[in-house]
């Protein structure tokens, strides 16, 4: 049957689940925008910058386990969406960007917001088209939804020329359906030979990355290191795969964001079975010492992720929650035999000896003992005393949203996460700004939730116009600024690297932004905190405030200008700093 071609992509959206859009409308997308207004399953929000709709899109994917989509027109709306759509990639969110673009005729003229964006974003995108023949949208937008969920998901992008938009094609939406995902399976080889490598290995240690949360596979991979009694630890983006208090949680390794005890268990392992970790640089730090006296088992649905850092003793191609569903089953299956003495199997023999060893059974007690200091009393506020207090108030299943700062390796090193997909940070790009829109994201996406964005006063304001977005739909959610006017993760860098401190402050004449009148401008409120005592009453008044009236509340910490958070180069030269 004939139809607008841009109704026939908006009912592939909806058949496709989509239920929200963050986007902006432009002249070059507003045939588009016609056909989406008719849409009675789509709810669209009006963000106040394209990088911002991104970013919430990216917030929703990770809080909600589903594609995110986001809108813009032609020209600086693409180049806008740019920072967003590489944040995706790197930590594999899938997303589905739409460009609105001249006409055809025009491309390649220099014509007004005729950039090439599918061009430009093919680095940082799974894959981009500029449609030139309006009859390929149906095919380009399901191949779209199938390449963003696919293997290890990430971002992709359709540029939509202004006359292509305005034609009408033939389609029977009867006859049209989502596309089929792959997913991967390993070879019974592959996973036995995983299975004899963990169970000969002294110290073995399950490393939980992203791709584990990703593939919705935590219970598996909990219940396999249970049925083992093998430690965990977690990458960054694994943070919440794990509960914080699991007796077998030894906490997270890493250079940067990273825990006491988490990086001495894995120095102390001689096999890691890793899922789901991208071996990223802040996770390793010097190769050398994270490679020295043990092998690896590396398990990604993605193949090229696998030797890109280094090569690891066993490669597992494969969705992580199937491969550890076989190894279960292996395992289990192991329980059932027969050892030499009758009643005993070698693997229950060998599970029992880890389980009454000081490895396993000092994880506990060590966890409590190797944390870093966060009850300091001191004025001005120590940040780490404000992780404390976090820790306290705020339920278990909170969400937590964060980016990169000292904020985040405060946030990182310290909150204990319960559940996964309720620690959000964007770990491979880090862009500043991108918590307060992936706050409202998430919010959207898990409205019976409490949301809390932990940000610094800096990078607060790369993206606080979207604050306009949440006061205007009626988002409630909680902003907590660690404020020591300064852009702190540098300045610590200049001391510690380079001996200097230049243009990293930026408070003036004695003053600081008020994020409380700032609030109040877009009708919204905050509180600035001060004294200890308050925090927690002021965090009290913040859920209140957000639940009662269906608005973002802020609370503005003012805390030590001078505090360094702990980092180090190599997982044995962590230097500790306060």
């Amino acid at each position: 049957m004939k139809m607008p071609a841009m109704e026939a992509a908006v009912k592939i959206l909806e058949d496709e689940g989509v239920e929200v859009i963050f986007g902006i409308p432009g002249a070059g997308i507003l045939p588009f925008y016609k056909a989406l207004a008719n849409s009675k399953r789509i709810k669209h929000y009006t963000v106040r910058h394209e990088e911002g709709g991104v970013h919430a899109a990216d917030g929703y994917a990770r809080a909600s386990g589903k594609v995110g989509v986001c809108v813009g027109t032609s020209g600086p709306a693409g180049t806008n969406m740019v920072t967003g759509l590489y944040a995706a990639k790197v930590d594999a969110v899938p997303i589905v960007a739409i460009t609105g673009q001249n006409v055809r005729a025009q491309l390649g003229k220099d014509a007004f917001q005729a950039t090439e964006i599918a061009e430009i974003v093919k680095p940082i995108t799974k894959k981009s088209w500029c449609v030139m023949e309006p009859s390929h949208i149906p095919m380009i937008f399901r191949e779209a939804f199938r390449i963003a969920r696919e293997g290890r998901p990430g971002p992709v992008l359709i540029d939509l020329p202004l006359d292509v938009q305005r034609t009408e094609i033939e389609y029977d939406p009867e006859g049209d359906r989502s596309l089929e995902v792959f997913k991967p399976r390993p070879s019974w080889r592959q996973i036995r030979k995983a299975v004899d490598m963990i169970l000969a290995a002294e110290r073995p240690v399950f490393l939980l990355g992203g791709g584990v949360i990703i593939a919705d596979a935590t219970r598996e991979f909990i219940e396999l290191a249970e049925f083992l009694q093998v430690p965990i630890v977690t990458s960054l983006m694994g943070k919440g795969g794990v509960p914080a208090d699991h007796p077998l949680y030894a906490g997270q390794v890493g250079v940067i964001c990273n825990t006491p005890l988490g990086n001495k268990v894995f120095l102390e392992s001689d096999l890691v079975f890793a899922v789901g970790c991208r071996f990223s640089d802040r996770h390793t730090g010097d190769l050398e010492v994270y490679r020295r006296g043990r092998k690896f088992i590396h398990v990604d649905i993605e193949p090229t992720q696998i030797g890109r850092i280094f090569s690891p003793d066993l490669r597992i191609v494969g969705d992580a929650k199937i491969t550890l569903q076989m190894m279960l089953e292996e395992v289990k299956r192991r329980a059932e035999e027969v050892s030499p003495n009758p009643g005993h199997s070698i693997l229950l023999s060998i599970v029992q000896q880890r389980k009454s060893s000081q490895w396993v059974k000092s994880i506990p007690e060590l966890r409590v003992k190797m944390a870093r200091k966060m009850d300091y009393e001191q004025i001005p506020i120590k940040p780490q005393r404000v992780m404390k207090e976090i820790n306290e108030f705020f339920p278990k299943d909170t969400i937590f949203v964060t980016t990169i700062g000292l904020n985040q390796i405060w946030s990182s090193q310290m909150q204990e996460i319960f559940y996964p997909r309720h620690y959000l940070v964007p770990g491979g790009a880090g862009p500043l700004g991108w918590d307060l829109p992936a706050a409202i994201g998430a919010k959207i996406a898990r409205p019976d939730k409490l949301v809390v964005a932990v940000t610094g006063d800096y990078g607060f304001g790369f993206c606080c116009e979207e604050f306009a977005v949440a006061c205007q739909y009626n988002i409630p959610f909680i902003i907590i600024i660690i404020n020591n006017g300064y852009l702190s993760l540098i300045r610590q860098q200049e001391k510690y690297l380079y001996n200097f401190e230049f243009a990293v402050d930026i408070w003036y004449d004695g003053q600081m932004a008020d994020f409380v009148k700032f609030a109040e401008a877009f009708g919204a409120a905050g509180r600035r905190v001060t004294r200890i005592e308050e925090i927690k009453e002021t965090f009290k008044w913040a859920v209140e405030y957000s639940e009662t009236n269906r608005r973002p509340a802020v609370v503005d910490i003012i805390v030590d200008r001078y505090a360094d958070a702990s980092m180090g180069t190599a997982l044995d030269k962590v230097i500790e700093r306060e």
